[in-house]
């Protein structure tokens, strides 16, 4: 499933969508949804439905067009090809789709990290929600890199659930390195030991990878940034973590870096 958005550069997703496609003999669902956002002020009456009526109208030919840029993005690409919209909040109809495909193509955050509700999906919220594997595509990436695959290993159930969901991916890449950063007061002896079962069960499965757990210490995004680009990697694998407050979901400091505006695709699982 690949997730366009009014407002956004949607060219990449797009390109990685229809490369996912050809890799797997894969059928694509494309699928855009948006509310119109009423002014703060308008007038009462006839001037104001009639803002209403033009308003939802620009929304259905925006959707129309995201179908026809969709159409023509797959065209003889992929085996078959579905589309789904609707006037709805975006994250919120994907969320309730998910349950259709295998894994879901969408763009970063916001740049800023201010995303219009209306008209774009939040990849903070849908990963939190969606219970599917979130690729997330950067503006400036038109392909799916897979020389050199970094898997950011954590001893929990996401970063389990994120290799496993990846394992399509993994056994098609060409390099793959598992990293796990030790922080604070962390055993490295132990996390030596954990991305070794890592490696063992991905050699298991076809995929030879080798394995790095950095002496030094410190905030573990800006680590696993430095080594995605010492190993050249096109893809970060990473559990996605966090906790509702208020509805709203904080992010721990990886996820949140690996959502936001990068050079790099990343493969979250939550």
């Amino acid at each position: 499933m690949v997730a366009l958005a009014l407002g956004q550069p949607n060219d990449g997703r797009l390109e990685v969508a229809a490369q996912l496609a050809e890799k797997f003999e894969a059928r694509v669902i494309g699928i855009a949804a948006a509310e119109f956002s009423p002014p703060l002020y308008f007038s009462e009456g006839e001037p104001a439905q009639r803002l209403i009526d033009q308003g939802w109208a620009a929304v259905k030919n925006r959707l129309k067009d995201l179908e026809s840029e969709f159409r023509a993005a797959m065209q003889n690409r992929t085996i078959e090809v579905e589309w789904r919209c609707a006037e709805d909040f975006p994250t919120r109809f994907i969320v309730r789709q998910a349950r259709a495909c295998d894994i879901i193509v969408v763009g970063e955050g916001a740049r800023g990290g201010l995303t219009d509700p209306f008209a774009q999906v939040n990849p903070n919220d849908l990963v939190m929600q969606v219970g599917s594997p979130l690729l997330v595509i950067p503006v400036t990436c038109n392909w799916l890199d897979l020389r050199s695959v970094l898997v950011a290993w954590k001893d929990t159930a996401e970063a389990r659930r994120a290799v496993s969901d990846a394992l399509p991916l993994l056994v098609k890449s060409t390099e793959v390195t598992v990293v796990e950063i030790v922080e604070d007061e962390g055993d490295r002896a132990a996390a030596l030991s954990r991305v070794e079962d890592v490696a063992a069960w991905l050699l298991r499965h076809g995929v030879r990878a080798s394995q790095q757990v950095p002496e030094q210490r410190g905030d573990a995004a800006t680590q696993l940034e430095r080594i995605a680009a010492e190993v050249g990697a096109g893809v970060i694998i990473a559990g996605a973590y966090g906790h509702s407050r208020l509805s709203e979901w904080i992010l721990g400091g990886v996820t949140r870096r690996l959502i936001t505006p990068s050079n790099r695709c990343s493969l979250l699982s939550h």
